[in-house]
């Protein structure tokens, strides 16, 4: 298996669970859809784990296997500030994730 092959598979498999599309939709727009954070812009920074966790109304452990996947598929970045870690959408990946996903089929 090549590469691009694991990258594509590791990509369907985070986008294989609602939970986890709802963060990237959220994470999108995420003025829209999250109350101001006390540290980190939310365009900027990103998202508070906290954050995402309380509106997907589930446990901190919970959405952090959930963010530690879309992580992994390379679909969201993190950047810690103070003790918090904050989650935003790698664009760039992305587009270049649909672009595999195209071509393979």
């Amino acid at each position: 298996m090549t590469s691009s092959q694991a990258d594509v598979e590791s990509v369907l498999r985070a986008l294989a669970s609602d939970r986890r599309l709802l963060i990237l939709e959220w994470l999108k727009r995420p003025k829209a859809h999250f109350r101001p954070q006390v540290d980190g812009d939310l365009v900027k920074d990103g998202v508070c784990g906290v954050l995402i966790a309380e509106k997907l109304g589930v446990s901190q452990p919970t959405v952090s296997e959930h963010l530690k996947i879309l992580t992994q598929a390379g679909l969201v970045s993190t950047k810690r500030v103070k003790q918090w870690t904050f989650y935003k959408r790698d664009e760039a990946q992305i587009g270049r994730m649909k672009t595999a996903i195209i071509e393979k089929i």
